[in-house]
């Protein structure tokens, strides 16, 4: 399991209209090979949005990374400042406090 935490602030547009957008692109998310889960993220009062991605490994996190959905989201001018960052997890302690399968 590897997790991806991508943050990002709105500009040009809302948090209701970037709602909708989330809504309406999760099921393209939810096929998305080697996705366990996406947790979808919202701070309107620090502008700030984006998403926990919890993928099987480190290989389909970097295979979305390549991918057209990625590239869009950093094409998109109504999305700046995006940071990325990966994790390695703990498999063991994750385990005992119930974090994955």
């Amino acid at each position: 399991m590897h997790i991806q935490v991508i943050t990002f602030k709105l500009d040009g547009t809302d948090g209701a209209a970037y709602e909708a957008h989330a809504e309406e692109n999760a099921p393209v998310f939810a096929a998305l090979p080697g996705l366990r889960s996406k947790i979808w993220l919202a701070n309107q009062a620090a502008n700030t949005y984006g998403g926990i991605y919890t993928w099987d490994d480190v290989g389909a996190m970097r295979a979305y990374q390549g991918g057209k959905i990625f590239q869009g989201l950093q094409a998109n001018p109504h999305m700046i400042d995006v940071a990325v960052t990966d994790f390695s997890v703990l498999a063991r302690p994750t385990k005992v406090t119930r974090g994955g399968d």
